[in-house]
Parts: structure tokens; C-alpha cells; sequence
């Protein structure tokens, strides 16, 4: 079999290498357009519990990491002066230069035909059995298929840079800063003995105010935004000792999330996709790098699984390495989601939540605190002296209410709400024509985020009328916590989230976090929850 990569990247190296180990008789050409030296970025992160599978392929990347790499434990969180710690979450970042070079070598050694600076599309392919298109998140070869593999994408509407520093942070550092014209963030972790990754995101209004929309990204590959690199430098020049930022293609973008309904082609010629030419995820939960090499680690198997029979291994290949990109892509979205919203929460919360809040935004309580249970134990600590009691046992004043703690039960229609032993607490999807009685209003969370702009604006009708509390249900657990979370910061009265498929974990997450006030549901779980506490 004759096989051609698109695309020199970790994914499309990793493949030629373990394809060739599996069957030394397969011909392997590798075709990048840049040069064997250079890399656009700076690093690339894994996880400890993500890296096992890598390893077991092919020994290069834990040799890489070993070598050249640096390794930490802790998360760190900086805001308002204070620096929180959260352990238990073992990481590995090296330079994806040296990591390129290493894989470039690997390929090599085993056999593949690795040619670079060579632009190459499917019309210049035709005598390869396979192409594999490893050519990154804007593929021309995905694009020239885009009637047969339904591409799609969603644009965040955050903006992020991504720069490198001389100023070494110690493990994965989270800081954030309110400067002149809004919140900006770093994601900073350490790649070599000498440099760190920095990559800021903000918000399009604060990016906008400050002036750092001037620079034409429409420009080629290469040139980089010194006029952000300056603005950003001064901002956070307290965060890292006055350390300069260094530029690689550093300029503002939108991240978007691809998904591609198939991954493959047989007909008129077999052409398969590989790493971010069919899917990305936000890199606040994995690195697209760890993605692409576990796309080829499956496409290696699948192929010598089904050596004779071409369409099956590509079958098999996409069933086997979906399930995996599907479940990162939707732990994602929540995750990527707060990075929309991370400069209202940095106004909203002490320190403490906030680094809380970030941390749960895809994980619970229970799960965190076996991760971490210094950092869990502190956040229920700080929550407690605050209130008194635990998150679900603290009682909420609401006026003309008095709840004894943070759990209501639902009426079956979502018509009325009891906290303790009080009268019902009528739910309304609209204000009562006069003020004779307490009410709560109920609003429906939509089933995707189109319907967010509509479930926004009913939100803010029903809390001019004043109701004690807004009660959330419905939806998806992402959009149920926007609005929860918007009636508790934008419109400041109590939320109550009614889910029947919360467990008492999950239930906790949402409180302590600061989600919502209250946790709401029908008999048979709010039984549950008090037979589990």
C-alpha cells in the first residue's frame, strides 16, 4: 500500500511512524508545505491520565517528554492579589519544536518519506492507495471533500493571543487581571528550562476598548501583533517580574470548535481525516495535539487490522477514535463557555469561588475533591464561615421567605416550589396581575444555545416583575447554567434550578460554586439526595 500524508504536523508524523512499525512493506510520503523548522506556537500540553495510550504506541513521546519536557501537579489561580492551589492534576508540556523535530526523526528511522516545503493537494496524489489528510484546522483537501464530509464549526466569541515568556511559571497558572479597559486572562505553563507559554483571552468589548483591533489578521502567516505584545506586556507586568512576552505568529483569533459528520471518503478514492482537519476542541480541556496522535494511534491499528480491505479499516478507524474526540468536544463547551463570561465572574466572586467555580466547570465536587482535597476542604471551609453550615444546609432569606436550606421540592406540573415546611411558593411563566402574593417565576432553558437570545429576554421581563426567586428548568445542563447564572449576576434574585437528573454531588457543585441558590426537584430525588446526605 502507498500512503500520503497532508501535513507534517504531531498527528500526521506519529501516523507515518507507527504505520510503518505495524507494516514496514507500507510506503509512507509525508508532504508539509513549511519548512522541517518551523512551528507556529509555542508548546503542547498532555495530561498524565491522557497519555498512557500514546505511550504504549511508540516510545517517542514519553522519551520527548522526559528529555525535554516539564512536568508539574498543582493548578494555580491568581486574582485580586490572592494565589490559590489546587493539586492532583499531573501535567506534561514540552516545545513543539523540539517535539516535531523528535517525531520528525522517529518517521525517519522507521522508514517514511518525509518532504518538505511541498504544497500538495488531492489532484497531485493520484498515484497513493490512501491519502491521509493531516493538514490542519483550515484543510484544503478537507475543504475540496466539503459536499461528502459535511464539515461544520462553531466560533467562540472570545479572543484569545498566544504568545511565550521568559518568565517561568511553575505549573499551570490561570492569572487574571482587570486592567483600564476590562478583564484579560493567562493560560501560562512551562515548556522548556527557559520559556512558558502565555496565552490571553478576553472579551470583544474589553478587546475593542483597548485599541487591539487594529491589526490585520487577514495578513499571511508570520508577522505578529507588537502592538498587543507591548499593551499586554505592560498589563501583566506584575504577574511576571517584568518579563518580556515573545512572539510567534502571535495575533488575535476566535476559537472555533470543528466537527465534521464523516471523517472519510471511499468513492471516488479512499481519503481519510486525521487531528484538527476533522475536529478541535477548546485547548482549556486538551490540546489538539494529544487529539491528532490519538487519531493516529486508531488509524494505524484500524489499517493493519484490515490490511486487505481498505473501506473497513477506515469504518473502523472512525468508530473507534469519535467516541473519544465527541466526549472531549462536549466537556468543552462549558469550559470554553467560561471563558465567554470569566470577566463577570472575576467582578462576582471572591477569590476563592471564583477558583472554585473555574475548577467545577466540568467536574464535581466529589470527583475535585478526590483530585484535590486540600483545595475542596478550603472551599467548603470558606463557604461555612460565611454561612454557618453547609452549602445545602444554609438557610436563604428571601423577605417575605425564610428557607431553611438551599433544596426545594418541585410540584409535578413545576407549578409550585416547598422549601422546608412553608406554603408552596407559586411558579409563573408570567407576573401576576397584582402584588397579593409571593411568586417565583419559571423559565425555560432552551435545547441549544440559538434559543439563549429569547430565554435571555424573557428572563429579564419576568424579573421586572419582581418575583422572589427565577426558577430555571428544561434545556441542557450548559444552558440551565447560563441562566441561572445570569439571574443571580445580571438581575440579583435568587435562582432555583430544577433538574430531576441531578445527583447530591452534582447538586453541591452547583450551590458552592455560586451556579445558583437553589436546587430544585420532585419528590422521588429530593428524597434521594436526603437519603444520600
Amino acid at each position: 500500500m502507498r500512503i500520503a500524508v497532508a501535513g507534517g504536523g504531531p498527528g500526521g508524523l506519529f501516523f507515518a511512524a507507527l504505520v510503518r512499525q505495524a507494516d514496514p512493506s507500507v510506503e509512507v510520503t509525508v508532504f508539509e508545505r513549511n519548512r522541517a523548522d518551523d512551528a507556529f506556537g509555542f508548546g503542547v500540553v498532555f495530561s498524565d491520565r491522557t497519555l498512557a495510550g500514546i505511550h504504549d504506541a511508540d516510545p517517542v513521546l514519553r522519551e520527548a517528554l522526559g528529555a525535554h519536557g516539564r512536568h508539574w501537579e498543582d493548578i494555580e489561580v491568581r486574582l485580586k492579589g490572592e494565589r490559590l492551589r489546587c493539586g492532583g492534576n499531573g501535567m506534561a508540556a514540552i516545545v513543539r519544536r523540539t517535539l516535531l523535530a523528535l517525531l520528525q526523526e522517529r518517521a525517519r528511522e522507521l522508514g517514511a518519506d518525509l518532504r518538505f516545503e511541498t504544497e500538495t493537494d488531492l489532484a497531485g496524489l493520484d498515484d497513493y492507495d490512501l491519502v491521509v489528510a493531516a493538514d490542519g484546522t483550515s484543510s484544503r483537501i478537507r475543504g475540496a471533500l466539503a459536499d461528502r464530509l459535511e464539515p461544520s464549526f462553531d466560533t467562540a466569541t472570545a479572543k484569545f493571543i498566544w504568545f511565550g515568556t521568559d518568565y517561568m511559571f511553575d505549573g499551570l497558572t490561570f492569572v487574571h487581571e482587570r486592567g483600564p479597559h476590562g478583564v484579560f486572562a493567562v493560560h501560562g505553563y512551562p515548556i522548556s528550562a527557559d520559556v512558558s507559554t502565555f496565552i490571553v483571552e478576553t472579551d470583544e468589548p474589553t478587546w475593542r476598548a483597548a485599541g487591539l483591533d487594529a491589526f490585520d489578521v487577514t495578513r499571511p502567516p508570520g508577522p505578529s501583533d507588537l502592538a498587543t505584545k507591548a499593551y499586554l506586556e505592560e498589563l501583566f507586568a506584575g504577574q511576571i517580574d517584568g518579563h518580556r512576552l515573545l512572539v510567534n505568529n502571535s495575533r488575535w483569533g476566535n476559537f472555533r470548535t470543528r466537527r465534521t459528520r464523516h471523517w472519510y471518503v471511499t468513492d471516488p478514492r479512499p481519503v481519510v481525516l486525521l487531528g484538527d482537519s476533522a475536529h478541535t476542541a477548546h485547548f482549556s480541556v486538551g490540546s489538539g495535539t494529544k487529539m491528532a496522535m490519538e487519531d493516529a494511534i486508531a488509524l494505524s491499528a484500524a489499517l493493519t487490522k484490515h490490511a486487505d480491505d481498505l473501506p473497513a479499516a477506515l469504518a473502523a478507524y472512525e468508530a473507534a477514535a469519535r467516541p473519544s474526540v465527541e466526549a472531549i468536544q462536549n466537556a468543552a463547551r462549558p469550559s470554553l463557555g467560561w471563558w465567554e463570561h470569566f470577566g463577570e465572574y472575576h467582578d462576582a466572586f471572591e477569590p476563592w469561588q471564583f477558583a472554585y467555580h473555574f475548577l467545577s466547570r466540568s467536574i464535581t465536587d466529589g470527583r475535585l475533591a478526590r483530585r484535590a482535597p486540600e483545595f475542596v476542604r478550603a472551599a467548603h471551609d470558606q463557604w461555612e464561615t460565611r454561612h454557618g453550615a453547609e452549602p445545602l444546609d444554609t438557610p436563604l432569606d428571601l423577605g417575605a421567605w425564610r428557607l431553611p436550606g438551599r433544596i426545594m421540592l418541585v410540584a409535578p406540573d413545576g407549578g409550585t416550589a416547598i422549601g422546608g415546611t412553608g406554603d408552596p411558593l407559586p411558579l409563573r411563566e408570567s407576573a401576576p396581575g397584582t402584588a397579593a402574593e409571593p411568586w417565583g417565576a419559571r423559565v425555560t432553558a432552551p435545547d441549544d444555545e440559538s434559543g439563549l437570545a429569547a430565554a435571555y429576554e424573557r428572563l429579564a421581563g419576568l424579573a421586572a416583575g419582581e418575583p422572589l426567586l427565577i426558577a430555571v428548568h428544561g434545556g441542557t445542563p450548559y444552558t440551565r447554567a447560563l441562566l441561572t447564572e445570569r439571574t443571580r449576576l445580571r438581575h440579583g434574585l435568587p435562582a432555583l434550578l430544577i433538574d430531576d437528573t441531578l445527583d447530591l454531588d452534582r447538586a453541591l457543585t452547583a450551590v458552592l460554586s455560586g451556579r445558583t441558590d437553589l436546587v430544585g426537584a420532585g419528590a422521588a430525588t429530593v428524597a434521594e439526595w436526603e437519603v444520600s446526605s
